[in-house]
């Protein structure tokens, strides 16, 4: 071990020097002064001059494409920063970085799972609520998600609740994002007692509002199929075929989202009408309106823009967390994994196996989209990429088993596949597993 040499001058020596210059005593007393300020506050000044200097990236999850996919499977990877010099707000630790919590498998656990029972949970929408619409299996409630390298970490309701205390937390999408809302709140409820908890629905803002009341604290779910204003916003009657979105409406719905502490943003399965989708340039009260035509990728596009724009503008990075749950996927063609002709989710109770299953390439072209708009933002916004695990779960969607909107036929009762529901999720099941994701990016970015 070499001893460290002492430095070449001593700091009489420097005074000697000084002297030999002639400067004047007032000259020196400057520089003095400048000598010991740097000294003793120097760390300091080089921490707040590196922060100045540090890029907005130094903050921020980025997507990233990797390159040399095959166009049956897109991978999106997080890109993280080796050094993070702002703390995350409710962040508790971090990540293995070596490790990407959404690749891995899914192992059977009936010893833990499901992490609630349905019938506990009174918030499930009837829409849900597979076994008591006569599932006849609860295996799709026993999968557990494994990613590959680390373990995620395990939800703690109570660390939840407190982390919310005197804040709001928001779910902002569709009845997809609505799911994951009921979800997390069926992970939280039962800590509340009866008479310290309400759900509680305002039709005048597309607002449901779960409210813990010894906690000051609201989860609350905002109906916005598209983020932007829409044809389709109403909460209860938005079943419109020729569907319309207005270009640059964000703040239509961002008004009601702002000061909100956890944003949870989706949107994706509306924009699905084909190949085209229908823009409205002006505004929905105008008397002729200026509609275009655009493909629907390039709309997608609009929306994921208008949304990290107004992220940008809206959060304070200090008290704020933004995240984006990435497309939800359906299971409508059972000969996209090898099943026989004219099937769909109806009667599936196991897993896709081929871990390169991805399905249709609509999903993947829109996943181009959320990967190249992402990686050009500053802005940070955690994305939790639900899709790829949740690809292989075509055993978990509601099927026949929930709530009909209309009386079914005869030829329909007949034909269960005609009227399956292969979008939508069981509860307790697969969404509860994404609230774990969120979790996980929520406290151990």
């Amino acid at each position: 071990m070499h001893k460290m040499k002492s430095p070449p001058f001593s700091s009489s020596s420097s005074f000697s020097v000084l002297r030999k210059a002639r400067l004047s005593p007032y000259l020196f007393t400057l520089l003095a002064f400048i000598l010991f300020v740097a000294v003793l506050y120097g760390e300091d000044l080089m921490c707040i001059f590196s922060r100045q200097l540090e890029p907005a990236a130094a903050f921020s999850d980025h997507l990233v494409v990797k390159p040399g996919e095959s166009t049956h499977r897109v991978q999106l990877k997080i890109f993280r920063p080796q050094k993070q010099r702002q703390k995350l707000p409710f962040s508790i630790g971090k990540t293995d970085p070596e490790c990407d919590i959404f690749t891995g498998r899914w192992v059977w656990d009936e010893s833990n799972r499901p992490l609630y029972e349905e019938s506990e949970c009174p918030y499930i929408q009837p829409q849900l609520t597979c076994q008591e619409h006569g599932r006849p299996d609860k295996d799709y409630q026993k999968w557990r998600w494994q990613p590959d390298g680390c373990d995620l970490p395990s939800f703690n309701a109570t660390l939840m609740l407190e982390t919310l205390r005197g804040k709001r937390m928001m779910f902002v999408g569709d009845s997809l994002n609505r799911g994951q809302y009921v979800s997390m709140i069926c992970l939280l409820h039962s800590l509340i007692p009866d008479e310290a908890k309400s759900m509680e629905t305002f039709d005048s803002d597309s607002r449901t509002v779960f409210t813990a009341k010894d906690y000051n604290a609201t989860i609350e779910f905002y109906w916005a199929p598209f983020l932007l204003e829409s044809n389709s916003d109403n909460a209860v009657n938005h079943r419109i075929s020729d569907r319309l979105v207005r270009k640059g409406s964000m703040n239509y719905h961002g008004k009601h989202w702002k000061g909100v502490d956890v944003l949870v943003f989706n949107t994706y399965l509306w924009w699905m009408t084909g190949q085209k989708f229908k823009i409205l340039q002006g505004s929905f009260e105008d008397e002729v309106k200026d509609i275009v035509e655009v493909p629907t990728a390039e709309a997608y596009r609009m929306a994921m823009k208008s949304m990290l724009r107004w992220v940008r503008r809206n959060m304070d990075r200090n008290k704020t967390r933004v995240f984006f749950t990435s497309m939800s996927p359906s299971h409508g063609k059972s000969i996209d994994w090898g099943g026989e002709p004219n099937g769909n989710c109806y009667n599936q109770t196991s897993l896709i196996e081929d871990p390169n299953y991805w399905g249709s390439d609509s999903r993947k072209n829109i996943m181009e989209v959320i990967g190249e708009e992402f990686r050009k933002s500053k802005v940070p916004i955690s994305f939790l990429n639900i899709t790829q695990l949740s690809s292989y779960r075509k055993d978990a969607h509601t099927s026949i088993y929930k709530k009909q909107w209309s009386p079914l036929t005869p030829e329909q009762l007949a034909n269960p596949v005609s009227y399956a529901d292969c979008v939508h999720w069981c509860l307790p099941g697969l969404q509860d597993t994404w609230n774990e994701l969120l979790f996980a990016k929520m406290f151990y970015p």
